[in-house]
């Protein structure tokens, strides 16, 4: 068995400390830890390597980091706080372990295992501890359409028609609160709603809603907000109607 000499050590040290700081900094993002976790057993691995003197694991472990930092599902969306719970009892199964290596039991896997399990549970309860909870937002009413809106310089709704009606979609990477909708050059207030009809109080990034136009009106108008601030937006969107088709002239 070989020893873990003092630059690697350090250098096991400041990637592990770079990882928990990476997951703080996600929580306050609301992003949960997920395939992110890849990195303890990678950092364990990484640890193992010159205490087996198998050079092999220091290569499975960096992979494993890899993973950890660049694989598209290492975190996800979360409108909830993680769970402390189990990280908890991960890192004082963790500790545990610690305490024998610290009373001399030179075991290389206790050892690896036992720095594993504590950066595991470090890491989840630094998640708990660091998420930002969503702030709570009035619900939009009917009163919204008389507020002053604004239009932003850059949309944050698209419209695409179909035989269906005008799919309404959110472009804008952030989830938007719906007020209600009015095929343009109408006086009226339409709920927004799903393709499945339900009724829609906040589209999610990247998703869909269906308004039902119909083959006469030649645009809509969207009242909405973003999830922070009270600030009303309107989305306007025009179009030439099919029974209109043939009169249009294009310069």
């Amino acid at each position: 068995m070989s020893d873990l000499s003092l630059p690697l050590a350090v250098t096991l040290a400041l990637l592990a400390l770079y990882w928990l700081g990476r997951v703080a900094q996600a929580a306050r993002d609301r992003l949960a830890p997920r395939l992110t976790y890849w990195a303890a057993p990678g950092l364990g691995a990484m640890l193992l390597a010159p205490l087996l003197d198998v050079p092999a694991l220091f290569g499975v472990g960096a992979g494993l980091l890899l993973l950890a930092e660049y694989w598209p599902a290492a975190f996800q969306p979360s409108r909830t706080r993680p769970s402390p719970s189990w990280p908890f009892v991960v890192a004082l199964l963790g500790a545990g372990l610690g305490v024998n290596v610290l009373r001399g039991d030179t075991d290389p896997w206790i050892t690896a295992i036992s720095a594993a399990l504590l950066l595991a549970g470090l890491a989840g309860l630094l998640a708990a501890a660091a998420f930002r909870p969503w702030p709570t937002t009035p619900t939009l009413t009917f009163a919204t359409r008389w507020k002053t809106v604004t239009t932003p310089d850059w949309p944050e709704l698209t419209v695409t028609l179909s035989d269906r009606g005008a799919h309404l979609r959110n472009v804008s990477g952030h989830a938007l609160r719906m007020a209600g909708w009015s095929p343009a050059g109408l006086n009226a207030w339409l709920p927004v709603r799903t393709e499945g009809g339900e009724a829609v109080r906040e589209l999610a990034a990247g998703q869909e809603a269906l308004l039902p136009v119909q083959d006469s009106d030649h645009g809509v108008r969207v009242w909405y907000a973003p999830a922070r601030g009270d600030a009303t937006h309107l989305f306007r969107a025009d179009w030439t109607p099919p029974a209109r088709a043939d009169d249009r002239i294009l310069n």
